[in-house]
Parts: structure tokens; sequence; C-alpha cells
């Protein structure tokens, strides 16, 4: 009577282990778009670096950190102080293309020796005044070339800077929604350390009835100690990408922010015959290859006419005498006040070859941009495809990674349960447990590649 006494006690207990470890596992364990614990864990983990602890942290958005980006990366700085300069180029060649006009003031003295010129011959006398305005041109054949390969050289640095533009972008999606799977993954590892945590002293409670062996309770134990160190490993890597993207949005390194979460399922794509389209209107590797082109051609054509003759032109008005009037002395009183003009004709004869160098030399720079825009034109659609197919497979898993965390949540709540009726191992429990803590983290990272794949296809064709 008293063994039959016991085991309905024993079975009432387990009956009751059973319904609470249910009730715990039926609240939502994939939840992860918001989870729960972030604000509270990042101002932990921050609390201790921030110079101002009391000031409320910048929330940024994705399109608040390319703001940022762009007025603190070095390298897309860079690129627009070389679109800068060649404008300024650009400038500068425009203005010799007119006509320059300058002022010159000057006084000459030359020591006497009783004649009019002085002891100088070639002087035009003892004082000489010279006061002119002078309009100088240039024309040559190859000016007109100059400026339009400074102008190509320009158009260059504009598709460059578009390169730098759309390279920062990826970078900043990289590193920006990194930080947000981070925190994810240590939402995750908090989960799975409260987890392993209560099904350690499930074990023990049960080893302690005589319902599993002391193995299992080592095992839940090890699983235990193993989830702890996942999670302060979790804790490293999202204080880590906090720095990494610090670096790249504050210039005084600013780690007082959060980010939003703003990972969701994404919208189907455009047809590929679309995306080729933009990529083919859009690309700034092909623009900056024909500009490339342009200007080597510009330089082939500088190089043929330096072997032209050149014609300066030159128009001064004002006063060279020896009085500083605008007439000479009496008796005569004769007009110093005047102009003059000359027509300057350069002909190049003889360089020993130098100029026909100089025109060898363009033209390889010109085969040679020929040579890297039609593999520019290659490569784009090459990579129009693969980074297409990229972003098509990256979306296509998400929704199966969603579902394969779905499942590994419902396959640890069955098993759990399984293992408390001991139809299952302490074995069974632990590779549910790693296997949903694994299907969480790999959807968190199906979504950042989504994310990257996409914003590397942008680069190719811009917003679509």
């Amino acid at each position: 009577m008293s063994c039959l006494l016991m085991g309905a006690v024993r079975s009432v207990r387990c009956l009751a282990n059973v319904v609470l470890w249910g009730l715990w596992l039926i609240t939502p364990l994939f939840g992860q778009d918001q989870p729960p614990t972030y604000s509270a864990q990042l101002s932990a983990s921050t609390a201790a670096t921030d110079a101002d602890s009391s000031k409320a942290p910048l929330v940024l958005t994705l399109q608040d950190a390319l703001a940022r980006a762009k007025s603190n990366d070095p390298q897309f700085r860079a690129a627009l102080t070389e679109l800068g300069l060649a404008h300024q180029d650009v400038v500068q060649s425009r203005a010799g293309l007119l006509p320059n006009v300058s002022y010159n003031m000057q006084f000459s003295y030359t020591q006497g020796n009783g004649s009019a010129s002085g002891r100088y011959i070639a002087n035009n006398g003892m004082h000489e005044y010279i006061a002119q305005g002078n309009v100088h041109q240039e024309l040559s054949p190859g000016m007109l070339a100059g400026h339009r390969r400074v102008e190509a050289a320009e158009a260059l640095a504009r598709a460059k800077s578009e390169i730098a533009t759309r390279g920062m972008v990826v970078t900043v999606v990289q590193s920006y929604y990194g930080f947000v799977v981070a925190q994810r993954k240590y939402s995750t590892a908090q989960k799975a350390a409260l987890e392993a945590d209560r099904f350690f002293s499930i074990s023990q409670k049960l080893q302690s009835g005589g319902e599993v062996a002391k193995s299992d309770v080592i095992k839940a134990q090890i699983q235990d100690l193993q989830q702890k160190r996942d999670l302060e490993n979790a804790l490293l890597a999202m204080n880590r990408s906090r720095l990494d993207l610090s670096v790249l949005l504050f210039p005084d390194f600013d780690e007082n922010f959060t980010v939003v979460d703003d990972l969701r399922l994404p919208e189907p794509l455009p047809a590929f015959t679309e995306v080729q389209a933009a990529g083919t209107k859009n690309n700034p590797e092909i623009r900056a290859a024909l500009a490339s082109l342009r200007q080597t051609d510009q330089e082939v054509k500088v190089a043929w006419t330096s072997m032209l003759p050149s014609l300066s032109l030159d128009y001064s008005y004002g006063i060279d005498a020896n009085q500083f009037a605008v007439r000479g002395p009496a008796p005569d009183r004769l007009r110093n006040l005047g102009y003059a003009a000359t027509a300057t004709l350069q002909l190049p004869i003889w360089n020993w070859g130098a100029g026909y160098s100089k025109v060898k030399q363009a033209d390889l720079r010109r085969q040679q941009a020929h040579v890297e825009l039609s593999f520019a034109q290659r490569q784009l659609l090459a990579n129009l495809r693969s980074f297409y197919d990229e972003v098509e497979t990256a979306r296509a898993q998400l929704a199966s990674l969603s579902q394969t965390a779905e499942l590994a949540s419902d396959s640890l709540r069955l098993t759990t349960l399984r293992y408390q009726a001991g139809e299952a191992t302490v074995l069974e429990v632990v590779d549910a447990q790693n296997t949903l803590t694994q299907a969480r983290n790999l959807y968190d990272d199906g979504q950042v590649r989504f994310q990257v794949a996409f914003a590397n296809l942008q680069t190719l064709t811009g917003s679509f």
C-alpha cells in the first residue's frame, strides 16, 4: 500500500512539473524583431564607457548613419576632394582660353655719363618710366583639346566619387546591420542561457526524485556553463560591432547611441531586365571607363598639336618714356601715351623625335583605356547576374530560415516535455537547445546577408 501511495505522489509531482514547464514554454521563443532585453542590456554595457551616462542615447536610423558617414569617412571625403580639385582644373583651363589682362608699372634708372641715354646703351635714357596695361592671348591648336582633357578628367573624378559613395553605402549597411544582428544574437544568447539554467534546475529536481540519472544533471550543468560563456562572447561581439560603427559615424568617437532594428522580410525584387537596364544606364564604373577613354583621346590630340604652329598676341597701352607724363617736355611736347602690339608665331621644326614619342605614349594610354572599357562592360554584365542571383537567393532563404527557427522552437518545447515524461534523453534536449540557438542566429545572419547583397547590387544600378 505504501509503495502504491509513493508511486501516486511521484506521478502527481511529475505531472505538475510537466504543466509548469509547458506554461513557461508557451511564451514565444522566436519574436526577435524587437528583443525585450536590448535597451536594458545596452545601457548596462555602455554605462561604464560613456563619459556622460545620464545623457539619453542618440537613436540612429540607417539614413542617419549614411548621412554621418558621408561627413566622416576619409575615403569618401578623399573622392570628393579629388572631384573638387578636378573642377578647379576645369575652371583654370577655361580661363586659359580667354585673353589675360595685366598692368605693369616700372621705373628704371641708369647712371649718367653726360649723354642722353646714360652709361648703358641698351636703355632709353637715364630715367625710364613704364606704366602699361597688357592684353595677352595665346592661340594654339592644342588649347581646346587640353580643355576637353581636363573636362574628361572632371567626369572621371565625378564617376569615381559616385563609386566611393556607393561603396560607402555597402560599408555602412554592413556595419549598421552587423550591430543590429549582434544585438539580436546577444538577446538569443540571453534566452539560451536562461533556458539552460532552468533546464539544469529541472534536471536537479528530477534527479533528487530518482527519475533521472546523475549523468543527466552533469550534462545539463555543462550545457548551462557553455551557454553562459556564449553569452559573454555575444556581449563582446556586440560591443565590438558598436565600436566599429562608432568609428564610421562619429568624429569624436561617441558610443552613446542606439540603432533602429528595421530588419524585416524584404519586398520582391524587380525583374532582371529592369535591373540590367538600370545597371547599363547608371553604372559609375562604365562612366569612369568612358571618361578615361575620352581623356586619353584628348591627350593624343594634345600630343599631335604640340608639333603644330602656335600664335601669341600682345597689345599694350600706356607710357614708356623718360618722363612720367602724358606729354614730353617743351618745346616739342610729344605725346608719351600710346599703344603697341606684337604677334609671335612659333613653328616647331626639329625636336629630335620627342614630340612623336609623346604621341606614341598617349596612343598607348588610349589603347589601354579601350581594353579597360571593354573589360568593365563585360564585368558589369557578369556582376549584375551574380549580384542579382545572390540577392534572390538570400531573399528566398529568409522565409526558410524563419520557418526553421520556428520549428526549432517547437522542437525544443516538445523534446523538453518528452524528457520530463521520460521519453527523451538529456542529449536530445541539449541538441534541441543548440539547434534553436543556431537557427535564430542563422536567420539573423540571413537578413544581414540580404541587406549587404542588395547594397552590392545597387552599387551597379543605383537605387530602384
